[in-house]
């Protein structure tokens, strides 16, 4: 079994071994990046296409920090998501499994260098990706690196459509516009004119053999003559559930009290809500083109086509009250959910005095949702994720070296959201049971020129230079849901309730409880927050590239981007990279950068659900151009600003080693939150009446621009390749990642009598430490006449999530949980049966790691003996942490290959 301590210190004893010189500890480290999965062929050195204009760059003596993984290394892996691939090879990128947390379970949300997905630039053959249409507004640990953000869906991209994957780890919006804050993916896609490949695996987790995933991909490579191309690739992936948690204390005091009824719990005999991967089931597709129209130039067109399902467990709501004694032996209190209250469904008669209008009798006229759910339910949610995207465009270059290339490229990502196994509350009897919530849709159309030159000034190299235009184009739109899954119905509010004495003379009986608005688990949208709201942008820029003598090359670029809603913005960068000899070279770079906000996030309007006491509460998400945002204090939204700077080495000791060491800093001010809750109160109401949707104590918070924030680490590649029992090459690679973000300041906004802030202490705590602050991974590559092996080792440092278990220190500040190091082990083991064939076995986390159990602390995390469990079920931590909770997974996979 490997230890956490053992692979830390086998890991850092590689790393100072690999480095062959010694490294200076950098005052104020930086933030991660990806690994060399694979190094370069020795005497082929990669060319590095991304952060530079020139195309005669390596990985060795550009000037920009820049990491490149390659299709076979991809292909390695066992999951059909790039996001779970990119998660297990790059260190400084994050992404949590989302076990239940609304929509973001359908869009998971990653992050890097601790930055959310939408500082960060996603590109397919060097043009913008399109964003998701999910704005991340879940508050739980989940999303605690990405929330409120709207970044692109990488699982959409079939891995085995892409030729290399180039890392930029540096900002880059000077040269690529808005997001590129803390860095650029650029998926190359795959141009072969001839050969089939196929690949088909099937596997499932350790734990309860749950969890099967069966995958297929296939590519095809078509010529068209001598002068063109098609390239097709496609896949088809089905994820089963698993479960990772224990039931309900409550659940199992149901089934005692009413054996009769214990089958009809959700899931019977499972768990009544899951804490796992949810099962998804899916295809995606993407074509590749290109006709050489003149020796010189080129029409190309590439497109994505995706579509995936997924089912989610929500929370189980219980019909029954009860207690349960925790493993302190102290007893809480386990509510019924709010939702089975009794109804009253006889209004007062008309015109008596005793029994006046807006009462209702108290008498056998009731109506409980136990009729429908004698055992209670678990919503499931339902979403349907679809991508389109297609982009055309025509490249060439003249002999004088003059290259052009202009393009368009057009989206539409889509997101369904429905549900069954739940109910409308305030709709009493006439209560649905499924609802659609309508759909959430992002399109984007960019036009692009890029020019360059390169131009001979009497220095070491040609100056380069460049120069483009860039017109961009987005649209959002919510559609409306059932009337049911946003409305308030006829028994939202509290009302009076009578008791006849004799006929025609009633007396007072009490109150009723009032019923929360919605469906239960989520809100749709309404006609009063659906519509399609748009933004444009242009951009020119600027750029200059040279070596001035053979020892140094540098980089200035600059660019101008203006919106029609709030303005334009100049940002800028320069880098340099400075040959102290072959086999020694320090680069930096300095630059700035924004964000601009989407669409979405300026009129992003959902209401979800939380819990309270037991009791169903509506959390409302407003626009902030919105009465009610605006009600709340609200103002518009403008863009997040940048300023980066890096500094590093090369080192080549050895022809075979390389090693970079690369750190950062990058501060980013009037970042994009979402608001701390205003309670509602019945006052709100009054002045606001769309506010009935969410009820009084329910609660609103909206988008604004409102903290600070500063990241720092250190990044330390290295890869060396050797022969090894002829003819074997094994070849070794190292990232190591140092990250540490800060929140540096919070913004208060006071309305209606409420102060509240932009983040909460547990956010802030969880913006610093729920991603492990050192990442290590260690690859090894070995392949010798028809084997291969390919073992790999990925550390984690401890972690925390402050919000979802909100532990406290003596002054009442939140610490939350700590969850120690872990190191977990993946393996691959292939064997070419013939030159068309190769099967492999395999299996990642082999050695069935998974973080800490959620650890028992009173009044905060109760852990009742009945389930070992909190009281909802969890036994691990929900967002899943850095690695997830599924532990181990083996797999069998066959490729073929012509």
């Amino acid at each position: 079994m490997i230890t956490a301590t053992t692979a830390r210190n086998a890991l850092i004893g590689v790393l100072l071994a690999s480095a062959a010189v010694p490294v200076p500890v950098l005052a104020q480290a930086v933030v991660a990046g990806p690994s060399n999965a694979t190094a370069p062929d020795i005497g082929s050195p990669e060319i590095v296409v991304l952060g530079t204009r020139r195309l005669d760059r390596t990985l060795t003596d550009s000037a920009s920090p820049v990491d490149i993984i390659t299709s076979s290394e991809l292909q390695t892996q066992p999951s059909a998501n790039v996001i779970d691939v990119l998660k297990d090879i790059v260190p400084s990128f994050f992404v949590g499994q989302n076990t239940i947390s609304d929509a973001s379970t359908f869009v998971r949300a990653p992050s890097l260098r601790g930055l959310p997905a939408d500082e960060v630039l996603v590109q397919l053959d060097g043009k913008r990706f399109n964003r998701s249409a999910l704005v991340q507004v879940y508050t739980g640990g989940d999303t605690g690196l990405s929330f409120g953000s709207q970044g692109s869906d990488l699982s959409s991209i079939p891995s085995i459509a892409i030729k290399s994957l180039q890392v930029l780890r540096e900002g880059a919006t000077a040269q690529y516009g808005s997001d590129a804050i803390a860095g650029v993916l650029n998926f190359g896609l795959r141009d072969n004119k001839t050969g089939f490949e196929a690949i088909a695996r099937y596997g499932q987790y350790y734990d309860h053999g749950d969890g099967r995933s069966k995958d297929i991909q296939a590519n095809l490579g078509l010529s068209l003559g001598d002068r063109g191309f098609v390239n097709i690739s496609g896949e088809y992936s089905d994820d089963g559930q698993t479960i990772r948690n224990s039931t309900r204390p409550i659940a199992l005091i149901f089934a005692q009290q009413n054996p009769g009824l214990a089958s009809q719990l959700p899931n019977y005999p499972d768990p009544v809500q899951t804490f796992g991967s949810s099962p998804t089931h899916g295809w995606k597709t993407i074509v590749n083109a290109g006709y050489d129209v003149t020796d010189n130039s080129r029409l190309y067109v590439f497109g994505n086509a995706a579509q995936s399902f997924t089912n989610e467990s929500f929370n189980y709501r219980s019909p029954i009250s009860g207690t349960a004694v925790d493993v302190s032996g102290v007893s809480h209190g386990l509510g019924a959910n709010g939702s089975f209250n009794t109804i009253y469904l006889t209004p007062c008669p008309a015109g008596n005095v005793t029994c006046p209008a807006g009462g209702f009798v108290s008498n056998g006229q009731t109506f409980n949702f136990t009729s429908i759910y004698p055992a209670g339910f678990t919503p499931r949610f339902l979403g349907k994720n679809t991508e389109l995207y297609g982009a055309v465009g025509y490249k060439g270059h003249l002999d004088s070296g003059f290259t052009y290339d202009v393009s368009v490229n057009t989206s539409r990502n889509s997101l369904d959201l429905s549900m069954y196994n739940s109910l409308s509350p305030t709709y009493g009897p006439q209560s649905q049971t499924s609802f659609n919530f309508g759909s959430l849709i992002q399109k984007e159309t960019d036009v692009n020129l890029d020019l360059s030159y390169p131009l001979n000034i009497g220095l070491y190299s040609p100056l380069t230079i460049a120069a483009g235009a860039e017109y961009r184009h987005e649209d959002y739109t919510q559609t409306v849901g059932d009337v049911q899954s946003y409305g308030a119905g006829p028994y939202t509010a509290a009302f009076p309730l009578y008791r006849q004495l004799i006929p025609g003379l009633y007396t007072r009986d009490g109150t009723s409880s009032g019923q929360s608005p919605g469906a239960s688990g989520y809100g749709g949208t309404s006609p009063a927050a659906a519509g399609t709201f748009g933004q444009n942008s242009y951009a020119i820029y600027g750029d200059l590239e040279a070596d001035i003598v053979k020892a140094l090359s540098v980089g200035v670029a600059g660019r101008y981007e203006h919106y029609n809603n709030f303005g334009g913005d100049f940002v800028y960068k320069v880098n340099a990279l400075y040959k102290l000899s072959d086999a020694f070279s320090v680069r930096g770079t300095v630059g700035t950068g924004f964000h601009a906000p989407s669409p979405g996030q300026s009129n992003d309007q959902i209401l979800t659900t939380n819990f309270v006491a037991g009791n169903q509460v509506q959390t409302g998400t407003y626009a902030n151009s919105s009465p009610i945002a605006q009600y709340y204090g609200a103002r518009t939204l403008g863009p997040e600003k940048s300023y980066n700077y890096g500094a590093g080495f090369v080192v080549k000791p050895l022809r075979a080693l390389t090693v970079t060491v690369d750190g950062y800093s990058i501060y980013v001010k009037n970042r994009i939150g979402i608001t701390q809750n205003f309670t509602v109160t019945a006052a709100d109401i009054a002045a606001q009446p769309a506010l009935l949707s969410v009820g009084q104590g329910g609660a609103v918070n909206y988008f604004t621009n409102g903290f600070n924030s500063v990241t720092q680490g250190i990044d330390v590649v290295g890869s060396y390749r050797m022969g090894l029992l002829e003819p074997g090459d094994l070849n070794l690679t190292l990232a190591y990642n140092f990250n540490r973000s800060r929140v540096t300041s919070v913004d208060k906004i006071t309305a209606r009598g409420q102060t509240v802030n932009i983040l909460s202490d547990a956010q802030i705590v969880d913006v610093a430490h729920l991603a492990p602050a050192h990442r290590v991974v260690l690859t090894g590559n070995f392949t010798h006449d028809r084997f291969s092996v390919l073992a790999r080792v990925n550390y984690y440092s401890s972690w925390v999530d402050a919000v979802d278990y909100p532990i406290v220190n003596a002054a009442g500040y939140p610490i939350g949980q700590v969850f120690k190091d872990k190191a977990t082990a993946d393996l691959d083991v292939g064997y070419d049966v013939t030159k068309f064939l190769t099967l492999s076995v395999g299996g990642t986390d082999i050695f069935n790691t998974k973080p800490d159990r959620i650890a028992h602390v009173e009044g905060v995390n109760n852990i009742y003996p009945s389930t070992n469990s909190l009281s909802d079920g969890q036994v691990y931590p929900r967002s899943g942490g850095p690695f997830g909770i599924n532990g181990g997974f083996w797999y069998v996979r066959a490729k073929v290959k012509f």
